[in-house]
C-alpha cells in the first residue's frame, strides 16, 4: 500500500510555517485533553490539534476498517495493535482530508469547530499504556566517553559491547510526557575517599539525550522477530530523556546494573512520529566493526538522519544550546535491537516502549549527557548568563528537540521539556499519636 502522505509537493489548507515540524507529510499520532476535559486521540498539523474522534464520529473515517471506538480512547495501544495497514489506511485518510484542494471539511465550519483546536488549547497526554520499558546502550561514542571515564581509554568498552545491543529493563510506571515537572532523587552515594556510604538528594543530576520507538504486537511467547522483519512491528518514535542520578548509580550499580539512579523518571515527547513519514530520511548507519551474529545481520539502510539538541534554561533566564547530536550516530540499529530483545522468546506487546540509550556524537559538542559534556564535572559547561553546570540544578529546564530535514521538508517530534523540582516534600504534616 503506497504511503500518499509523503509527497513532498502536498499541502494543506491548514496553514503552518516552513520550519513547522509538523507539516501534512508527518501526521503524528498523540493523546490530548481540551479545554471541555474530553479526552481523545489526535493528530497535529502545524500549530493545530485535531481530534480523529470526532473525525470518526462524524463519519469521516466510515471507508476505513476500524473499530466504532478506535479513535475514542485514551490512549493509542488499540490502534497500535491494529498493526501496519490500518496505520497506513488512517494516515492516507487524513492526509486526504486535509489536503489544501479537499473542500469536505474546509469547507465545512461547524465540524471543523468540532475537530480542530489550536495546540496551545489542548494539554497533551501520555500517548500510549506502556506496558514495559527497555533502555538500550547503543551509542558507541557514549559507551568508549563513559569507559573511559570510569576505567581507562584501552578497556572503554566491556568485551560484549560490540557483539549485541546491550540493555537493561527500566520501570514504565515513572515515565511522564514534556511539561510534568521532575523532582530530584534521594537516596545512597559513596563520598570520594570513604568507605562508608551517606543518604541525600542526588548532587550529579543528569539528562540523557535518547529516542525511543513504541512496538505493536509483535510476537508469540518464545517466538523471536528476525532483524529483517522487525521494523514492520515498529510504530515509530518519540524523543527520551532518561533522567539519571549519577551518583545514586554509580553506588548501587554492582552487581545488577541500574536501580534507583535511573527509575525515578524518564520523560518522552507526546506525538509518536511513525515509521512512514521518517522514511524519506532514512540513511546507513556505522559500520560494524567486528562481524555480528547471522541473527543481527543487516542490509541496507538501517538508520534515520535525526537532528537532536538540548537546551538548559535556569529560572528566569534564557536557554543555552548544550549539545548537538544526531540519532544516525547509534552502532546499533532499532531492528537489532528488537531481535536481540526477541532472540530468547521474549513477548512484546502494544505499547512497549525501547529507549536507544543515550545518542553521543564524535565531537565534544555532539555529546548526549552532562556526564560527558563537563567529563565527569572536571570541565564545567558555560551557560549564556555566565553560570556554569556541572550537572543539573534545581529550577533548571532541559529541552530536547528533534527533526528530520529532507529540501523543502521538515519532519520533527516537537519537543520533551521538562523542570527540575527540589526532593519532593510532603505537605501534611505527621498525625498526632495520643
Amino acid at each position: 500500500m503506497p504511503k500518499l502522505t509523503n509527497h513532498p509537493n502536498r499541502t494543506s489548507w491548514i496553514g503552518y510555517s516552513q520550519d513547522s515540524h509538523f507539516p501534512i507529510q508527518n501526521i503524528p499520532f498523540g493523546v490530548f485533553l481540551t479545554r471541555e476535559n474530553v479526552i481523545t486521540i489526535g493528530t497535529r498539523i502545524g500549530d493545530h490539534a485535531i481530534d480523529l474522534g470526532a473525525l470518526q464520529e462524524l463519519g469521516y473515517f466510515d471507508n476505513v476498517p476500524l473499530t466504532d471506538d478506535m479513535f475514542m480512547q485514551d490512549t493509542l495501544n488499540d490502534f497500535i495493535s491494529d498493526g501496519k495497514k490500518t496505520w497506513r489506511l488512517v494516515r492516507n485518510r487524513i492526509g486526504e482530508i486535509f489536503n489544501k484542494e479537499n473542500a469536505e471539511l474546509r469547507d465545512h465550519k461547524e465540524h471543523r469547530n468540532r475537530i480542530i483546536f489550536h495546540i496551545d488549547d489542548v494539554e497533551m497526554q501520555l500517548p500510549v499504556q506502556i506496558g514495559d520499558y527497555t533502555d538500550f546502550y547503543s551509542s558507541k561514542e557514549h559507551a568508549t566517553n563513559v569507559g573511559t571515564m570510569f576505567r581507562d581509554p584501552e578497556n572503554a568498552l566491556l568485551p560484549n559491547w560490540l557483539h549485541m545491543p546491550v540493555a537493561y529493563h527500566g520501570r514504565s510506571s515513572s515515565i511522564v510526557p514534556s511539561g510534568i515537572p521532575i523532582h530530584r532523587p534521594q537516596g545512597q552515594q559513596l563520598p570520594k575517599d570513604s568507605d562508608t556510604p551517606v543518604f541525600g538528594p542526588s548532587n550529579s543530576l543528569d539528562f540523557e539525550l535518547e529516542m525511543a520507538f513504541i512496538t505493536t504486537d509483535a510476537n508469540n511467547l518464545g517466538q523471536p522477530i528476525p532483524v529483517e522483519k522487525a521494523e514492520d512491528f515498529i510504530f515509530g518514535m518519540v524523543l527520551f530523556n532518561d533522567w539519571s542520578a549519577r551518583d545514586i548509580q554509580k553506588w548501587e550499580y554492582a552487581p545488577l546494573g541500574p536501580f534507583l539512579g535511573k527509575n525515578f523518571a524518564s520523560s518522552m515527547s507526546p506525538w509518536i512520529v511513525t515509521m512512514d513519514a521518517l522514511e524519506p530520511f532514512r540513511c546507513a548507519g556505522p559500520e560494524p566493526e567486528q562481524p555480528v551474529m547471522d541473527y543481527l545481520k543487516q542490509n541496507g539502510k538501517k538508520s534515520f538522519d535525526i537532528h537532536l539538541e538540548v537546551d538548559i534554561t535556569p529560572e528566569n533566564g534564557k536557554p543555552t544550546t548544550v549539545s548537538k547530536s544526531n540519532f544516525k550516530h547509534l552502532y546499533w540499529s532499532m531492528s537489532q535491537q528488537l531481535a536481540h530483545h526477541t532472540i530468547n522468546g521474549c513477548r512484546v506487546i502494544s505499547g512497549d516502549m525501547m529507549g536507544s540509550g543515550t545518542i553521543s556524537g564524535p565531537t565534544a559538542d555532539s555529546y548526549g549527557s552532562m556526564l560527558e559534556l563537563s567529563w565527569g564535572g572536571e570541565k564545567p559547561v558555560k551557560l549564556n548568563d555566565g553560570s556554569e553546570r556541572k550537572f543539573i540544578n534545581d529550577q533548571d529546564t532541559v529541552t530536547m528537540r528533534g527533526y528530520c530535514h529532507n529540501g523543502p521538508i521538515r519532519i520533527g517530534f516537537g519537543e520533551v521539556k521538562n523542570k527540575i523540582l527540589p526532593v519532593y516534600q510532603s505537605k501534611s504534616k505527621p498525625k498526632t499519636i495520643k
